[in-house]
């Protein structure tokens, strides 16, 4: 059996009674990827102490796969790397950049914050001054010329989403590109319920918008509100369901309850047993106010579900949306240009039956098992068992 090492940035905090506090989406992926890997699977973290907005609690043994928590700065201990035959490390931390080289393990990194992004993330963060943002933005810059060097000594390169992609394929020649999300093909919405979706389309009635994630000001959050108030000035028949939470919750439900129902704001769901079948029965089209252009995983989930997504022209949809040939595009940060296209697509209903077929066909094509078949087949393609030998022999 072969025993993977994955080392990821996912947040994780330690609690006093032995359990630890995990991102739900990223405990909910490592399932998946415990169920299709044939053998043992160990995930290093490191406990930053910080918030985890999406996270639950979990007792050790109930998360069914190995795990070990460092402390902030600890490098992962050299026995621990050689107790495994693969490694898949993510170069969006610094933590990892030094494990490629000559004489070492042969890792496989995963990026998908290209530098823009990441400027952009720190240009946004309310929370800095500018001169905590200059230095930060300045810092990157330095970690950047790192990063592109441990991708010239890796053994291979995934990347998640067209961007990273961009940006980094010419620095190694077995490089790919991946779309990451959570959709099994289990999970994708059936022929029926596209039917009844269709049908409900061409009933008339309001047309149904969801928005899911975060609700920060750096993931755009802050332009629901203007776009739907904008959509009742016109007279727009529309609901717009908001499942989420974060700094601009409260703000959003104080100004639904001047919606008259229209706007609905959610806790978080459950994303495979409630949030997945909700949008299938539920939604027509999803309100994408992302500024940034990382590989989202909600696009493709969105679109798994049959709802198309409207949303921001940045990098990262622009070139998805160009691929799947569904879904629709305005300027960057233009809520007013949502609003535009929400009132247009109000009356033109037969696209969105056109295009959320489109973006079911095209999530298909990237449901969880074939992404995760597809990078497992890459690594196996650079002959691991030969470069491992040769690495722990030097």
């Amino acid at each position: 059996m072969s025993r993977l090492l994955m080392i990821v940035p996912a947040p994780v905090n330690r609690l006093a009674d032995g359990h630890l506090r995990m991102d739900v989406k990223f405990v909910e992926g490592m399932r998946l990827h415990k169920a299709l890997w044939p053998g043992a699977i160990t995930v290093v973290m490191w406990d930053h102490g910080q918030a985890i907005p999406f996270g639950a609690e979990y007792a050790p043994d109930a998360l069914g796969f190995d795990y070990l928590v460092l402390e902030p700065g600890h490098p992962v201990p050299q026995d621990v790397l050689l107790r495994h035959d693969r490694i898949l490390a993510s170069a969006d931390m610094v933590e990892t950049l030094d494990l490629a080289g000559p004489g070492k393990l042969p890792v496989t990194f995963s990026v998908e914050y290209t530098l823009g992004t990441r400027l952009r993330i720190v240009a946004l963060d309310r929370g800095l001054s500018w001169p905590r943002k200059i230095w930060s933005m300045l810092w990157n810059l330095r970690m950047e010329r790192r990063r592109r060097q441990a991708f010239r000594r890796c053994a291979g390169l995934q990347a998640n989403g067209y961007p990273a992609y961009g940006a980094y394929a010419g620095l190694n020649p077995s490089t790919i590109l991946y779309l990451d999300g959570r959709m099994r093909r289990e999970m994708l919405a059936t022929p029926e319920e596209m039917a009844a979706r269709a049908a409900s389309l061409r009933q008339g009635g309001p047309l149904r918008l969801v928005h899911s994630g975060r609700l920060e000001p750096m993931k755009g959050a802050q332009d629901l509100l203007p776009m739907a108030q904008r959509l009742v000035e016109r007279g727009v028949d529309f609901t717009l369901d908001v499942f989420g939470t974060g700094s601009l919750e409260a703000e959003l439900r104080v100004g639904a309850g001047a919606l008259a129902g229209r706007l609905r704001v959610h806790a978080p769901m459950d994303f495979e047993t409630e949030l997945v079948p909700w949008m299938r029965a539920h939604a027509d089209v999803f309100i994408s106010c992302h500024r940034q252009s990382d590989p989202s995983c909600t696009y493709l989930e969105s679109m798994g579900c049959g709802v198309p997504v409207l949303g921001y022209d940045n990098a990262m949809w622009a070139q998805m949306r160009a691929d799947c040939g569904a879904g629709w595009l305005v300027p960057m940060a233009r809520w007013s240009a949502l609003a535009d296209e929400v009132a247009r697509l109000a009356v033109a209903r037969e696209e969105i039956i056109e295009h959320a077929q489109r973006a079911l066909t095209f999530a298909g094509f990237h449901d969880f098992e074939t992404e995760f078949t597809r990078r497992m087949q890459h690594r196996a393609e650079r002959g691991w068992d030969q470069a491992r030998a040769a690495a722990t022999e030097a």
